[in-house]
Parts: structure tokens; C-alpha cells; sequence
């Protein structure tokens, strides 16, 4: 079992150095974009470009952010709580989490399929693929899935986040 942890927790590492790359594309690209324009040039998929980099990167670190306790919660009750308490509160949120992850996961992969069959584009002059944009929906949150279902093979299991 800590052979699968460990492997999903070098996963959702990979996956945020690839956000983090992601981020830095798009700030370089939105740069270069402004310089460019202040040259008297036009530009017409930078932006785009930009925010699609930007979404995917949201998702694509999502899983690290869970491995590594980042995303917000609130915990005054877990606080409060004895420690036996907190812990099955912990494994709640964390099946409850498990949950929409999943759900979002499959429908993601639904709006990814259609817009790929149907060859759907944006409404930009640049025109790309609407897939490209949604399918970084399924691959991150089934990675954040995948992380949860980590989280809960944990040692320390109901306790979010390595120990």
C-alpha cells in the first residue's frame, strides 16, 4: 500500500511541476503579447492561449495541493473534536471528496467526448479545439481522485496531507 502512496504523491509532483510550467508559459506569452502590441503589431491568440495554459494548470495541481494540505478547509469542528473524532471526520470529507472528483471526472469526460466528436471550436479568430481546453477537466480531477483514494491509505489515514 505505501508503495501506491508514494507513487501517487510523485505523480501529483509531476503534475505541479508541469502547472508551474504551464504558469510560466502563459505569463512569458502574455508578456511577449504586450510588448508586441505596444509595438503597433496585432496579436490574436495569446490570451487564449494564456487562459487555457491557466485552466489546465489549475487542474493539473489540484492533486498536489491535496497531497500536500493546501487546499482551504475549515477546521473548527476537526479542532474541537477528540482525536478519534477528528480522524473519522477527516475520512468523511475525504469519501465525500473522493466523490465529486468522481462525478466531475465522468462528467468531464463527457463534455471532452462530445466536443471532440462534434469538432466544437472556440468563437476566437484563432479558432482552436474546445477539447484541448476540457479535457484538462477528467485528467486533473481523476488525478485528484486518485490522490483522495491515496489520502485515505494513508498511515495516518483521516488525516489529509503526507505526515
Amino acid at each position: 500500500m505505501s508503495g501506491f502512496v508514494r507513487a501517487v504523491d510523485r505523480l501529483s509532483v509531476f503534475c505541479a511541476v508541469v502547472a508551474a510550467g504551464m504558469l510560466a508559459l502563459a505569463a512569458l506569452i502574455v508578456t511577449w503579447s504586450v510588448i508586441y502590441r505596444a509595438m503597433g503589431a496585432s496579436t490574436f491568440w495569446e490570451i487564449e492561449f494564456s487562459v487555457f495554459m491557466m485552466v489546465a494548470s489549475l487542474f493539473l495541481a489540484s492533486p498536489y495541493c491535496l497531497a500536500t494540505n493546501g487546499h482551504v478547509s475549515v477546521d473548527l469542528l476537526a479542532h474541537y473534536l477528540p482525536a478519534r473524532g477528528a480522524r473519522i471526520l477527516g475520512v468523511v470529507v475525504a469519501v465525500v471528496g473522493l466523490g465529486v472528483c468522481l462525478y466531475l471526472t465522468w462528467r468531464g469526460a463527457i463534455l471532452t467526448t462530445e466536443a471532440f466528436d462534434t469538432g466544437l471550436r472556440t468563437e476566437s479568430s484563432w479558432a482552436p479545439y474546445k477539447w484541448l481546453l476540457y479535457v484538462s477537466m477528467p485528467v486533473g480531477l481523476g488525478l485528484t481522485a486518485l490522490q483522495y483514494v491515496a489520502e485515505l491509505m494513508r498511515p495516518s489515514s483521516g488525516v489529509i496531507g503526507p505526515q
